[in-house]
């Protein structure tokens, strides 16, 4: 029998917890469920790292206030990656042998997945890929290679964005010549491929292929090249910082065509970067801060508050980070474990319906599926209006709300 003292002792450690989001020393009473948490909380990718921890942050408060998980609360053990591939490495590595966690979630670069994933795979520790959304990142653990995958996701997989951005320009605009501007990292590189494919479908190659590295400002010959060539429209796969460069730089030249591209155009430093030069851009999104059912307008509300913000810096990594913790909840509920082989199995034959924020979640995985979002059916096509993402079809926003 549970005595007064103990449950005096439990409940307030839950209510410190709730109140922190992140409990109290691994000397407590109650042994913690540790979950890690790493991306970008600096640096130029830190819009998607911080919006992605605050969402997994504001999941994990509402479990904790409402009990915890099997009894336990649930501590988050956050690292940041800097979005460098050999500091994802190194994190997830302390995260795993120092911090002993059960489970990850985030990852926002898909470099850094590509990098860091392996090491959850070696451990058979599941992690669920929050944002980054490299086509290949859940697929490089398959059979008969390896028997078990580890490495689940909820963002949308790059073969699904490169399909909307090529049908927003070919078949709803109606454009014929496209370049592509691509950054030179793993998420870039892959990106163009998968644009190059997209248009490939539509029996069209780009009349330009243009590459950009981290910080560079200045692509004024790279725009020339493109401008030459005829384009009528650019298609990106690139991060804000650069993505602002070459919004301003097209229009210190004269040259104002329409950009499209990844998710990545609804980060807050592209749009305050970019100022009035981001309008009309338009790009794939898995949730839009807009509160068009009452479940998503509490989460923003919620948002908001909690971190005292107007706008979420990236909406789609807040809601996929809070579904991601969500998910795994449920999971270890299923389970009524922490054993890693045991976390992946329910993961794979999940029986609870969990009502997400990007959507509602009926057995999201399978052995041989590990995507979240398989279909081009969740995302919508956002647009900049008035430094803000909107629907940019109608038709989107109501399909989108009776998706709930």
């Amino acid at each position: 029998m549970e005595t007064t003292l103990l449950r005096f002792v439990r409940t307030a450690i839950l209510a410190t917890l709730a109140a922190l989001a992140l409990p109290v020393s691994p000397a407590s009473a109650i042994e913690p469920i540790r979950i890690g948490v790493s991306g970008p909380f600096t640096g130029g990718s830190n819009p998607m790292g911080i919006a992605m921890r605050d969402g997994i942050r504001l999941a994990a408060r509402e479990i904790n206030e409402a009990g915890g998980i099997l009894g336990r609360p649930v501590l988050l053990v956050e690292r940041d990656d800097e979005a460098r591939p050999e500091r994802g490495a190194q994190v997830v590595q302390e995260l795993i042998n120092q911090e002993k966690i059960v489970a990850g979630l985030g990852i926002v670069n898909t470099g850094v997945a590509l990098a860091s994933q392996r090491f959850y795979q070696q451990a058979h520790i599941p992690m669920i890929t929050s944002v980054a959304t490299g086509s290949i990142i859940t697929k490089q653990f398959l059979p008969p290679q390896y028997p078990d995958n580890y490495i689940f996701r909820v963002s949308a997989p790059d073969t699904i964005q490169a399909a909307m951005i090529v049908e927003e320009a070919v078949v709803r605009r109606r454009l014929r010549k496209l370049a592509i501007f691509h950054d030179s990292t793993n998420y870039g590189q892959l990106g163009r491929e998968d644009l190059e494919r997209a248009l490939e479908r539509h029996s069209l190659k780009p009349v330009a292929v243009e590459r950009f590295n981290i910080r560079d400002v200045d692509m004024t010959p790279q725009r020339a090249r493109a401008r030459a060539a005829g384009a009528e429209a650019i298609l990106t796969y690139g991060l804000g910082p650069e993505l602002a460069h070459l919004a301003n730089g097209m229009v210190r030249i004269g040259w104002k065509v329409p950009l499209m591209g990844s998710w990545a155009l609804a980060m807050s430093n592209f749009i305050d970067n970019a100022g009035p030069n981001a309008e009309g851009t338009r790009m794939p999104q898995t949730f839009i801060q807009d509160g068009n059912t009452p479940q998503r307008k509490a989460f923003i509300d919620k948002y908001r508050k909690a971190f005292g913000v107007e706008r979420i810096p990236v909406a789609p990594a807040a809601a996929q980070g809070y579904d991601s913790m969500l998910l795994l909840a449920a999971a270890i509920r299923q389970a009524r474990s922490t054993d890693g082989a045991r976390l992946r199995d329910a993961l794979e034959s999940l029986k609870e319906r969990v009502e997400g924020i990007v959507m509602v979640y009926d057995r999201p995985f399978s052995r041989t599926d590990h995507e979240a979002i398989d279909t081009p059916r969740i995302p919508v096509i956002g647009e900049v209006r008035n430094s803000q993402v909107v629907f940019a079809y109608d038709e989107d926003r109501k399909r989108d709300a009776q998706s709930k």
